[in-house]
């Protein structure tokens, strides 16, 4: 069985992500979307919330499977058996990070492939850190996430009083 890794944190999932994730989804039997437990940033929702928005928005993908991860990309990839770890590009800077970030993961495990898959160009622009700064400072994000995800995004605002 072909199995892939899609790891990130997913703070929050967006359509961008979904997208990614709809396409592996017909590149591999078995896919794992892994929801990186301690991001070396500041997340709004806690991992067990991101996994469940992530599971309610790709419920119609059935070899797709959500999960938690706190090691390395590589040594998760390898804890699951899969031989591929799926990263979404978007334009310019994405390359760079992803570049380096690859190189890093094929020196920890050179078993390990990388699957760049470009964003689809109507989420070249999309990332969960714009998408809270724009809903935070009162911006309509509707047409960027899963509707579901909007309505957490307002609960999460409104819990923290912003």
């Amino acid at each position: 069985m072909v199995k892939a890794i899609y790891p990130g944190s997913f703070d929050p999932v967006h359509n961008g992500h979904i997208d990614i994730a709809n396409r592996a989804s017909e590149l591999f039997e078995r896919v794992v979307i892994a929801v990186y437990d301690s991001p070396p940033k500041n997340v709004l929702f806690s991992t067990e919330k991101r996994v469940a928005m992530i599971r309610d928005c790709i419920s119609d993908l059935h070899n797709v499977e959500v999960t938690s991860f706190s090691n390395l990309a590589t040594d998760f990839a390898k804890q699951v058996g899969a031989k591929f770890i799926v990263r979404g590009l978007r334009a310019g800077y994405d390359f760079e990070y992803e570049s380096e970030m690859s190189l890093m993961w094929r020196n920890l495990n050179p078993e390990i492939d990388i699957i760049c898959m470009m964003s689809s160009l109507q989420y070249q622009f999309v990332y969960s850190s714009r998408i809270k700064e724009v809903f935070k400072l009162g911006g309509k994000v509707d047409s960027l996430v899963p509707e579901r995800i909007s309505a957490e995004l307002k609960k999460a605002y409104k819990n923290k009083e912003l």
